[in-house]
């Protein structure tokens, strides 16, 4: 009863404050529009008044993408943490956000010097292509290092390699490509549009309910292989799963927002640690919210801190989430 009542407070305290940064992040900007006025717009609808486009063109939806994503890059953060069974695993780490943010570059600039659109199922199938393709490599590598710690090294220097190839496609890239690659690669939720929205939603809310639904093997893989295959977990199903899963949802991310730092290592430790536990079934809403609520807030912060020159999300969540990572290791030093 203890444990329930710890995570049911853990929930309510985050969905607090989501939605209080959710509601400052539509309120506040370069023109800032209050509380009530913002509500008055959100129930009227879309109109062609000036204040009417900036919230729902502009915050709005740059507000849900950030929350969505948010709680994406923590999730697959906690999958990839389940998997490898060590605790500073994430997208960004071991460079699979690397990996897809190089295939979307390389798509992005092909279609844009043949003059065609990019639409968001080309930029998530090319993430995610660039992400099961890393995901792949990392999967050879952790088969033939004995340590956990030579396993994330080797995901940093794939992240490199992956980087190089991206800046080396940007730099032969024409103006055009630039212009459009430049901002995204450095991480940022701006330019999000209502289609990006629907579908980050969507693939996200289904890699949720997937999640959901392996709970309880989740539970049981996070004790071992061994006695995951002691109580009729199919392991090897089970591991697909879980590499798809987490890989879907850091192609997400990075097609529609490129690559950001240290959310997916962060924001699950700091789930477990509110509601008091580690089963999937329990963690994983608290990984959504606190994914969400970091993202949000790291994004009205590089949105505002310095208006009107705006900052990298990825570089906000990095200041945020890198100590949590030196407090990790740190941890483990000592433990050892």
């Amino acid at each position: 009863m203890g444990r329930f009542t710890r995570a049911a407070g853990c929930y309510l305290v985050l969905l607090t404050a989501l939605a209080a940064l959710f509601a400052a992040s539509l309120a506040v900007g370069s023109t800032s529009i209050g509380i009530a006025d913002v509500a008055s717009l959100l129930v009227a609808g879309p109109s062609e008044s000036t204040a009417s486009q900036i919230i729902w063109q502009i915050r709005l939806p740059r507000a849900l993408l950030a929350t969505i994503l948010g709680g994406a890059l923590s999730l697959s953060g906690f999958l990839l943490q389940t998997f490898f069974a060590n605790p500073i695993a994430d997208p960004f780490v071991l460079g699979i956000s690397s990996g897809a943010r190089c295939t979307v570059a390389l798509v992005m600039i092909v279609l844009l010097g043949a003059n065609q659109i990019m639409t968001p199922w080309m930029s998530v199938g090319a993430a995610m292509a660039g992400s099961l393709a890393t995901m792949a490599l990392v999967l050879m590598i952790a088969r033939r290092v004995k340590h956990q710690s030579t396993l994330i090294i080797a995901g940093v220097m794939v992240g490199y390699i992956c980087s190089a190839i991206t800046n080396f496609l940007i730099a032969f890239a024409d103006d055009q490509s630039i212009a459009n690659l430049q901002s995204w690669t450095q991480g940022s939720f701006s330019g999000s549009a209502w289609p990006d929205v629907a579908l980050s939603a969507t693939l996200v809310a289904m890699v949720s309910v997937l999640v959901f639904a392996l709970s309880k093997p989740l539970g049981a893989y996070q004790l071992g292989e061994g006695y995951a295959s002691s109580v009729g977990v199919d392991v090897r199903r089970l591991r697909l799963a879980i590499v798809a899963a987490s890989s879907l949802l850091a192609a997400c991310v990075t097609a529609f927002a490129g690559p950001v730092s240290f959310v997916g290592i962060a924001a699950p430790h700091l789930a477990k640690r509110g509601v008091g536990s580690s089963r999937p079934l329990v963690v994983t809403p608290a990984c959504l919210l606190t994914g969400a609520v970091f993202c949000c807030g790291c994004d009205l912060i590089a949105r505002t801190l310095f208006s009107p020159v705006e900052l990298s999300v990825s570089a906000v969540t990095a200041v945020f989430g890198a100590p949590i990572v030196i407090m990790l290791l740190l941890k483990r030093r000592v433990r050892s």
